[in-house]
């Protein structure tokens, strides 16, 4: 049986809605963990939104009180990077960019012991490029990509690299169980498995609404009810946010070259406006209804035939 590694507290950068539901899932499998704010501000609001996650679970009965007073108390959110000096896993959540995550890891690797490993939340971006041809953490970087809602989704993709240390794969994926959550191990790859696969169905998805196929809630119940899909492309979309969407889009296109990572001119359309999805209000929906009702301007828009070219 490999040796693996032991993770005993958990360190994480970045308070927004993917580090905090990290954060929530870490202190509540007993890790004391630190939350370090990326950006400039006040490091209390990233504890403000766990607690308000625990409290919703609570309220909905899928949560022990007293377990989310003791998962709280095992948290610190700071904004000092200092502060993970003494953590045995580091796991960044902050914006996908290579370079912004490059220096931070850099960073990180001054501060941090010999023995901490370190892991990305990336979605996309290969792990062998944010660490680096010359770093001697190349075999103890890894990938943890959790998806969102963080507390409520199973899997997280354990990405690594030909040379990982074993004991490092090791102990990832029994720290991955520890917090009730399935690891898939997948070799280090733009976009891993899942990105890989999602990101040509939202495209063509989003091709076929800016082509005039149906309208948006009408190609969301074709494939919720012909496919058994809890939740439609679009509306999916706008969950994960359009300029999330964009992005991965672009970067599967570059390194692949493949038209159906190609992203439609309407989603580079909705992003260049700030029509973002959910988190903006608008998107393919407008979240402005409860419940949300069809965003009518894209509607009118595509019927216009103002979208017409293919490349975003």
């Amino acid at each position: 049986m490999t040796e693996s590694i032991q993770v005993r507290n958990v360190g994480i950068i970045g308070g927004g809605l993917m580090g905090t539901g990290i954060a929530e899932v870490t202190a509540l499998a007993g890790y004391p963990t630190t939350v370090v704010k990326a950006t400039p501000g006040d490091p209390s609001g990233a504890l403000d939104r766990i607690k308000r996650s625990m409290d919703r679970r609570v309220e909905r009965g899928k949560l022990d009180a007293a377990d989310a007073t003791a998962a709280l108390s095992r948290i610190e959110c700071t904004a000092d990077r200092s502060a993970l000096a003494g953590a045995d896993l580091v796991i960044e959540s902050i914006v996908e960019d290579l370079q912004v995550k490059r220096a931070l890891f850099a960073d990180l690797d001054a501060r941090c012991t010999s023995d901490a490993v370190f892991a990305s939340n990336t979605s996309t971006l290969r792990i062998a490029d944010i660490v680096g041809d010359g770093s001697d953490r190349r075999d103890r970087t890894i990938g943890l990509h959790f998806f969102s809602p963080v507390p409520a989704m199973s899997l997280v993709e354990l990405a690594h690299l030909p040379h990982t240390d074993p004991r490092v794969l090791a102990g990832a994926e029994a720290f991955i169980g520890a917090l009730g959550k399935t690891a898939v191990p997948v070799l280090d790859s733009t976009g891993f498995v899942v990105n890989r696969l999602l990101v040509p169905y939202l495209i063509g998805a989003i091709a076929a609404y800016q082509q005039g196929l149906a309208r948006p809630d009408q190609i969301d119940t074709a494939m919720k009810l012909g496919c058994g899909h809890p939740l439609g492309p679009l509306a999916l979309s706008d969950l994960i946010g359009l300029d999330v969407v964009y992005a991965m889009s672009k970067l599967l296109y570059r390194d692949f070259g493949e038209s159906r990572y190609q992203p439609p001119a309407l989603l580079r359309r909705l992003v260049q406006n700030g029509h973002l999805g959910k988190k903006s209000g608008l998107g393919f929906y407008d979240y402005s209804h409860k419940p949300a009702v069809a965003n009518d301007t894209i509607w009118d828009l595509v019927r216009a035939g103002a979208l017409r070219e293919s490349v975003g």
